[in-house]
């Protein structure tokens, strides 16, 4: 392993050294190796991050994998595909295999998948999670391993990499729709409450309604967790109220056929009884019957945009004090059959 250095550069000799540790110890906790106590490697995790060390050899030397890793909490077999999808096409023109983890909760991966990534050592990469731990941000840029989240999902670090959309323009767009449309009694299901974009597209139904002049009504807003059950179950509870609503924007487009389910179940028609607006654009929402009217998020494209800079990162490291790479792409409504003037 090469320790040499420019002037006023820390070399791996001097992490040793401070560390009180041997320069093979060091080797196997920069690759991830198991076999350090752990008390060892969070003291060479400390000295690494206050000497501000990084991997020398950004690109692709250092014996880095012609990969680019995408990791996931949960695979949702529609909504995960658009991104994948994303992220293969950007990897395929620059040569790389990509390399499909799913790993802990939507608020970050689990320790265990932090020292794999670390052995295989990709060129980059692709997140989609609200959000990195600290101290694997600070493992990976000790590694010169660059990262990007895809977030869909929440409202990373200010100083992580990351590629969202419209959340809070997306939420106005869908519940004006339904204002322009004549209706009054709107209710909305969104995601998790702990989920910053399920907050977002919530304060976007509020400020259309309160830009109408439409009072909100607390119970017409319900949490849900972005599954079709969760529409499902949110939306019996709206549907069996003595006075229901005539519209229910759902904050994700598998909580929409949720909504659907339980509008049959109790033989409301849609769109004539019951307007539902979805959020996602996923490609079922066209072929459902009627087809869904929702908020496209261009999720094919924050996989590309993502990659893209995951790679660029790899080549072009951004320099201490830099501004932190973040791209919010826009969203857009698709209005289809799903949504109509209310009866009477």
């Amino acid at each position: 392993m090469t320790t040499d250095a420019a002037p006023g550069r820390v070399t791996l000799a001097d992490i040793a050294a401070e560390a009180g540790v041997s320069l093979a110890t060091i080797s196997k906790v920069l690759n991830g190796r198991s076999d350090v106590a752990a008390s060892t490697r969070a003291r060479v995790e400390q000295v690494l991050a206050e000497r501000g060390y990084r991997r020398r050899g950004g690109g692709r030397s250092e014996a880095r994998a012609e990969l680019l890793e995408l990791v996931f909490h949960e695979l949702d077999p529609i909504w995960s595909m658009e991104v994948i999808d994303g992220v293969e096409s950007v990897a395929k023109q620059h040569g790389l295999s990509v390399v499909l983890t799913v790993s802990g909760t939507r608020h970050s991966p689990d320790p265990d998948w932090v020292e794999g990534v670390m052995r295989r050592r990709p060129v980059g990469v692709v997140l989609v999670f609200s959000d990195l731990a600290p101290e694997y941000h600070e493992q990976l840029n000790s590694r010169a391993i660059p990262f990007v989240i895809v977030d869909p999902a929440g409202d990373p670090s200010p100083d992580v990499p990351s590629v969202g959309s419209a959340n809070w323009s997306g939420g106005l767009a869908a519940t004006r729709h339904l204002i322009e449309l004549g209706h009054q009694r709107i209710a909305a299901i969104t995601g998790p409450a702990d989920m910053m974009c399920s907050l977002a597209r919530i304060d976007g139904y509020r400020s259309a309604m309160n830009s109408a002049g439409l009072p909100i009504d607390e119970e017409w807003i319900r949490f849900g967790d972005f599954h079709v059950s969760g529409g499902r179950d949110r939306a019996r509870e709206l549907l069996d109220r003595d006075i229901r609503p005539t519209a229910i924007f759902a904050g994700s487009d598998m909580q929409a056929l949720g909504v659907l389910e339980a509008a049959r179940e109790r033989g409301i028609r849609v769109p004539e009884d019951l307007s539902v607006v979805g959020y996602d654009d996923i490609p079922l929402a066209r072929w459902l019957t009627p087809k869904l009217t929702t908020v496209h998020q261009p999720l094919r494209r924050m996989g590309e945009e993502a990659a893209r800079l995951a790679i660029r990162l790899a080549e072009e490291p951004v320099e201490p004090g830099a501004p932190t790479p973040r791209m919010d792409l826009a969203t857009s409504l698709v209005v289809r059959d799903s949504t109509a003037a209310p009866a009477g």
